[in-house]
């Protein structure tokens, strides 16, 4: 691969490494490609958390279509984001509370969230995280369920992006370090592409949502910064988690 692919601004393929990356679905990714632009198609990060979103707002309609209750139609759509993802968000939030409250330093800590297993702390988060989701799932049956999960999942991937552009990573060996530094310019595209998306799916009000969205990851990244000495990819998943949340409250009560 020469040096002029990989400093191309942006390219289609940036999807697919995204798409790649932040899902377990089967795509047309070139490895090698993907691996060598991976911190430049962060800006691709926005759009992958639309389809996704989106993907999961069509299922959602589908079993409310087939009689099955709200309550059980939401979470099955929340275990099939769950695969569609990998688990790696929740993972992350699991690990992140485990480490920051189970380790005495920040050596310590970086050990615990890298172990496999989960503590209380992680499991506490992870099941209070699944229930407000859930809950939170059940009321989409009376607004748009695509759009909304599709606006939530692009703004709810913006602040990865941001972090790992401001943010420095705890350890040299993780999925962020991996990655990369994205390019300011990378940076801008995704907040511009998650704005636009905003806009589509909530119209004015996305811009609330969106700013909403980013304020409450801030006290991810502040505590990890704190506690381990910046943000790795757990951190970067539990920021999600956060963003998430705050968001789709945002958006059901507006």
């Amino acid at each position: 691969m020469n040096d002029n692919q990989k400093d191309t601004l942006i390219e289609a393929h940036d999807i697919w490494a995204a798409v790649s990356l932040l899902t377990r679905l089967k795509v047309p990714v070139d490895h090698s490609r993907a691996g060598t632009r991976a911190n430049n198609a962060t800006w691709a990060y926005p759009i992958v958390g639309a389809l996704i979103g989106a993907m999961s707002g069509i299922i959602f309609i589908g079993l409310n279509l087939m009689g099955l209750t709200t309550g059980f139609s939401a979470a099955v759509t929340l275990l099939v984001l769950i695969a569609i993802t990998g688990g790696m968000h929740e993972d992350g939030l699991a690990d992140c509370a485990d480490g920051f409250w189970g380790g005495q330093n920040s050596m310590r800590r970086l050990e615990i969230m890298k172990d496999s297993s989960i503590g209380v702390y992680g499991a506490c988060a992870l099941i209070l995280f699944l229930i407000a989701e859930w809950s939170l799932f059940e009321l989409l049956i009376s607004k748009n369920p695509i759009f909304t999960l599709a606006g939530i999942g692009a703004i709810s991937r913006l602040p990865m992006v941001i972090a790992m552009r401001i943010v420095p990573n705890s350890r040299n060996n993780g999925l962020s370090a991996t990655v990369g530094k994205p390019q300011l310019i990378s940076v801008y595209i995704a907040i511009i592409t998650t704005f636009i998306i905003a806009l589509i799916c909530f119209g004015i009000s996305g811009l609330l949502i969106t700013l909403v969205g980013l304020l409450f990851s801030l006290p991810v990244f502040l505590v990890a910064k704190a506690k381990i000495g910046g943000q790795t990819g757990d951190v970067l998943g539990a920021s999600q988690k956060f963003a998430e949340i705050a968001a789709l409250s945002t958006a059901l009560i507006l």
